[in-house]
């Protein structure tokens, strides 16, 4: 975003709460930024960082099965902070998957 010009500094990180504290209209545990945590968490998928600097239009059908296993296997409640994670680790989610990923944390954000 700093790069893109959207935002002039990169804002500190916080922590993240435990539980919602309902102050937010989207709760800080279910944000994709990845300012809003700078500590890397690992959700049983080290082997993905090997994909660190692949554009997310170039992954075959092998690798992007491999995201897919990954995303399936979390908890509703992870997956955003599994995409933070991948952010901060330079790893892009393979196109195919976005939708996937997004509808379940929208439908998250909407219950």
């Amino acid at each position: 975003m700093l790069e893109r010009g959207e935002i002039t500094e990169i804002p500190e990180p916080q922590e993240i709460p435990e539980v919602c504290c309902g102050q937010h209209e989207t709760c800080e545990r279910d944000s994709l930024l990845a300012a809003v945590s700078k500590q890397v968490e690992y959700y049983d998928d080290e082997e993905l960082d090997r994909y660190k600097g692949t554009k997310s239009d170039s992954y075959d059908e092998e690798a992007t099965n491999e995201f897919r296993e990954v995303l399936y296997t979390l908890q509703e409640v992870e997956v955003a902070g599994w995409l933070r994670s991948l952010q901060l680790r330079e790893i892009d989610l393979p196109d195919e998957l976005k939708d996937e990923a997004f509808l379940i944390i929208g439908e998250r954000r909407i219950h």
